[in-house]
């Protein structure tokens, strides 16, 4: 990845979580306030609710004690006392009662519990209200919840009883107000909340029940939070998607005197607003992301372009440099790092020149006095003999004359001899000197590999010595190389006979050819004595050499020719692991 992808990556990066991570959290306080809110709105309506239920009931206490204490009621409660009274003549005064002091309910009803008068069923004349005659000190009661049977079904009212007392017989003036939909409208709601009512008036749940100020679209889906509110008798919060938005619902139990729930009363505040915040704040933190991002992609160009052109004129300098142009520079355009590190390289390529120079000069004194060194040691040995010689015939000569023909027969065959080794040493230090460049032609290397390797066979097997075994591997699938087939025979014969004078007790010489993408390779392994990390490192330098005898030129002649052929040699060992000689030759 380049480094101009790498920083418009990490600039969407940090755009991207900068924007998510603001958005989130814009989010989530807003969540907090939201819901901070919609509790102050929930309990204000709660509030509200109480307060208008404790004013009509202590408004329906305070009819119903005016109606106790009119002078008609006081006659019916004489009137009822007698034994022979008739009560029928009363059964309109509970509807005229109620009209006058704005009462749903009234009813009038005998001490035994028989209904005198009703205002909302005159028909129920004479029934008994059995719940009425309890023991119970009515004056001193508050108003309370209580289901009221109508015709046409049963309803929620909030009532009060008074009694009055006439001898030793006492009159019931039951009274209330509906608790319906009228009274829902009568709370001033704040916007986005409305109130339910939910009387609890029959065994099972059921959505027709509920009352409410507007529409309510699935009351079916309050069955969880009703049923709830039911069992526990307890207040209990829920959330309830609608097809128009989410809407939180606080339900608070209705209990009549008995304890036993009679409904509920249900606060719904609308979701709606916060889910609109919260799709702004996002839209707004996608909206801004995105231009983040296309800030990014601008911003991180053209950053890197002020970085890149300056590294990518340095990484061309290092690139000439690496080609052997040491007086490649670069241009110092600026002057913060960048210029720094531009000025810095041109220093480093000017040191490099120089410092190629001197070790140039000093390679080349270090090589003459080494060769000088090897040369004057390669002809001591031949010279010596020579001298040895030479003073031989001058004894014989001078001290015995007749003697002279023998001692100069042998004195010149000895003088042969060490001429011939001289002129050897000469021609190998001459063709060193003078490596032929290679001619190139189109060469089998299998089958080159198999003619060298037979030129071995009688070495392999020296009377009196181990027996060396070489194993061809060779893969026939392997392309034709670019290669002067004499050049290179020499080569592996170099590296065969290096082979066999490591492994003196014998052993095994593989060799193996196989072809990979664009490159063909070569190893030569034996399972000779190994050589050091540091013989390794130095095995390919002129005059470098591990045996007792050599001049050490043959593995440098050896590299000579495979880096004129353009392919790479390199060696690994292991002392007592053997050695393996692996050549890449480019197809």
């Amino acid at each position: 990845m380049s480094f101009r992808t790498r920083l418009l990556v990490m600039i969407l990066l940090a755009v991207s979580i900068t924007a998510g991570l603001v958005t989130w959290i814009a989010v989530v306080r807003m969540r907090i306030a939201y819901e901070a809110l919609d509790n102050q709105r929930t309990a204000a309506s709660v509030a509200q609710f109480r307060q208008e239920f404790q004013r009509r009931g202590e408004d329906v206490v305070r009819r119903v004690e005016g109606i106790a204490k009119a002078e008609s009621i006081m006659r019916l409660a004489i009137t009822s006392n007698r034994p022979d009274a008739d009560l029928s003549q009363y059964v309109d005064e509970a509807g005229s009662l109620a009209a006058i002091n704005s009462l749903d309910f009234l009813e009038l009803i005998d001490a035994d519990g028989a209904i005198i008068s009703s205002a909302q069923w005159p028909a129920r004349f004479g029934y008994k209200a059995e719940w009425i005659i309890s023991p119970v000190d009515w004056n001193n009661e508050r108003y309370f919840l209580k289901s009221e049977e109508l015709k046409d079904g049963i309803v929620l009212a909030l009532a009060a009883v008074r009694a009055v007392n006439a001898g030793d017989r006492t009159l019931y003036i039951a009274g209330g107000c509906r608790l319906g939909k009228e009274f829902l409208s009568s709370l001033v709601l704040q916007p986005g909340i409305r109130v339910l009512l939910y009387p609890n008036l029959t065994q099972q749940f059921s959505p027709q029940a509920f009352i409410a100020d507007s529409e309510l679209p699935e009351p079916e889906k309050l069955k969880p939070l009703a049923e709830q509110v039911m069992a526990a008798a307890n207040e209990a919060s829920q959330t309830i998607s609608w097809p128009d938005g989410p809407e939180t619902f606080h339900a608070i139990p209705l209990p009549g005197r008995g304890k036993n729930l009679l409904g509920m009363f249900l606060v719904g505040s609308s979701r709606r607003e916060l889910v609109k915040i919260i799709s702004n704040i996002r839209f707004i933190g996608i909206a801004a992301a995105a231009i983040g991002i296309l800030f990014g992609v601008v911003l991180s160009y053209w950053v890197s372009r002020q970085v890149t052109m300056p590294v990518r004129e340095l990484v061309q300098g290092a690139r000439r440099v690496a080609l052997g142009e040491w007086s490649a520079t670069v241009r110092a355009s600026s002057k913060d790092e960048l210029g720094e590190l531009a000025g810095a390289f041109n220093t480093m390529t000017r040191q490099l020149i120089d410092q190629r120079d001197r070790l140039v000069q000093a390679e080349r004194v270090a090589a003459w006095r080494e060769l000088a060194r090897r040369l004057a040691h390669e002809l001591k040995n031949p010279l010596f003999p020579l001298q040895i010689t030479i003073e031989n015939l001058q004894r014989a000569k001078n001290q015995a004359p007749e003697q002279f023909e023998e001692v100069f027969r042998e004195s010149t065959e000895a003088l042969l001899t060490q001429l011939a080794n001289l002129k050897t040493i000469v021609g190998r230090f001459s063709d060193f000197a003078k490596m032929p460049q290679p001619q190139l032609e189109s060469v089998d290397l299998n089958e080159l590999i198999r003619t060298t390797v037979r030129l071995f066979d009688a070495q392999f097997r020296i009377q009196g010595r181990p027996v060396i075994q070489a194993v061809l591997n060779l893969d026939a699938g392997i392309d034709r190389i670019q290669a002067d087939p004499e050049q290179l025979r020499r080569a592996l014969q170099n590296l065969l006979l290096n082979a066999i004078d490591a492994m003196p007790q014998g052993g095994s010489l593989t060799l193996c050819t196989q072809k990979e993408p664009g490159t063909t390779r070569l190893e030569i392994s034996d399972t000779g004595q190994g050589l050091t990390s540091e013989e390794c490192s130095r095995l390919f330098t002129p005059y470098y050499t591990t045996k007792q005898h050599g001049t050490g030129l043959g593995l440098a002649i050896v590299q000579s020719v495979i880096s004129d052929h353009g392919a790479r040699i390199s060696v690994e060992s292991e002392p007592g692991f053997g050695t393996t000689f692996r050549i890449i030759f480019s197809s």
